[in-house]
């Protein structure tokens, strides 16, 4: 136990990294960290280089996994199983492709064009930006193991629930007529070999990196700020654990947002140190993520009015339902 959280310690949560941030800021700029600067600079530097670390690693490790499920083999898989097997099935293997929910939308077309039933497709779309592994990761090392694997627990349960909701509305005649009509056509899949999919791991790597560094500069800017310069007394008189409409407030202000899950924990971290409840923080990043207006917008593209009014209903509820429930047993995790 000792040596698990050394290594917890360590590896994930990297105090050696904040101890020598610690040294650069206050031997180096002449700033204590105990200060609002000298934390602020803390705060962005050691939370910087920890995510792009443990993102690098994470994300070369999980696409070399990835590399064993193409698109038409994750079809494939799924095409062999009905019901809410099928559902819990699409939502595991979403958490195995490390899209942002824009980027998940066009194998969302690949599977529905190819036959799959929308219910399965859309756990896929749920799962796939909230609960991939490098986030659970991530959350270990912010928050800790407990908080983490709650999380992939409820964004699974979500993903398995939303889509089976939708399985058994029958809502296949709101989706546009284009997506049946582009069929997709099976191709033999080249094995790969060990090589190859090294290289793969990583172009995905500097591929995500590219896509999601712009995000994760601001969510941690933001969260230093919040971290340092808001008075706690402040945000939870907004958004405090006491407040009826705290996970509320925070799941309508992150719907309008766009940023990589990875850009939001920074800001997590930083409203739980000063007060705000962990449903409260974890509503705001599912929000973000599963829900975000750039993805809404893409999916009405493929969707109709209808269709994309249940399913953004069935999310935010279930967002809703989680943020509390974590806001009211939150003390079994911490």
């Amino acid at each position: 136990m000792v040596i698990f959280e050394w290594l917890n310690n360590q590896l994930l949560k990297m105090e050696w990294l904040s101890d020598l941030v610690i040294l650069l800021v206050e031997r180096g700029f002449g700033l204590h960290v105990e200060e609002r600067v000298g934390g602020s600079i803390h705060f962005f530097i050691y939370d910087v280089i920890k995510i792009f670390i443990l993102l690098s690693v994470l994300i070369f490790v999980i696409s070399y996994i990835q590399s064993f499920f193409p698109p038409e083999r994750t079809r494939k898989i799924l095409g062999r199983f009905k019901g809410i097997t099928a559902n819990i099935l699409s939502a595991l293997l979403g958490t195995v492709t490390p899209f942002c929910s824009c980027s998940s939308i066009p194998l969302f077309i690949g599977f529905t064009s190819a036959g799959l039933p929308i219910g399965v497709t859309f756990s896929f779309l749920i799962s796939s930006p909230l609960v991939d592994l490098a986030s659970v990761i991530l959350l270990a090392s912010i928050f800790n193991w407990r908080i983490a694997i709650a999380y992939v627990v409820v964004g699974l349960v979500l993903a398995v629930v939303g889509g089976t909701i939708i399985s058994k509305l029958k809502l296949e005649k709101y989706v546009e007529s284009f997506v049946y009509s582009n069929k997709m056509y099976e191709a033999e899949q080249e094995e790969l070999t060990t090589r190859e999919r090294l290289v793969y791991a990583k172009e995905q790597v500097l591929e995500i990196i590219k896509r999601v560094w712009l995000y994760i500069l601001i969510g941690v800017g933001i969260g230093a700020a919040i971290h340092n310069w808001i008075p706690e007394p402040v945000i939870t008189a907004i958004l405090g654990q006491d407040k009826w409409y705290s996970v509320l407030l925070a799941t309508v202000v992150g719907i309008p947002m766009y940023a990589d899950i990875f850009g939001t924990l920074p800001i997590a971290e930083a409203l739980v140190t000063k007060g705000v409840g962990v449903g409260t923080a974890l509503a705001f990043m599912m929000a973000v993520t599963a829900l975000s207006l750039p993805s809404i917008i893409m999916l009405k593209k493929v969707v109709k009015t209808k269709l994309l009014a249940i399913f953004i209903g069935v999310v935010t509820i279930g967002i809703l339902i989680i943020g509390y429930l974590f806001n009211t047993f939150g003390y079994l995790f911490i």
